[in-house]
């Protein structure tokens, strides 16, 4: 492989890095212009019950979890 086409994977690597995180960046922007910080600790809520989820997905605890929603 040439340091060009290296260099163009880098490149859209981090283009799409930064996408990620601008919509963190945008968010953030608007709670802070908006003075919505209710928003942040339903957006924390949210985010550690999706992760809970799925990594007990795969666990014998799945049957339990399910049954508490």
């Amino acid at each position: 492989m040439t340091a060009v086409k290296k260099k163009s994977k880098v490149r859209k690597s981090v283009a799409r890095a930064k996408n990620r995180l601008t919509i963190f960046g945008e968010l953030w922007a608007f709670m802070r212009v908006r003075k919505k910080w209710w928003l942040g600790p339903i957006i924390v809520v949210l985010l550690f019950l999706g992760l809970f989820i799925v990594l007990t997905q795969g666990s014998a605890l799945a049957p339990f979890i399910y049954t508490l929603f």
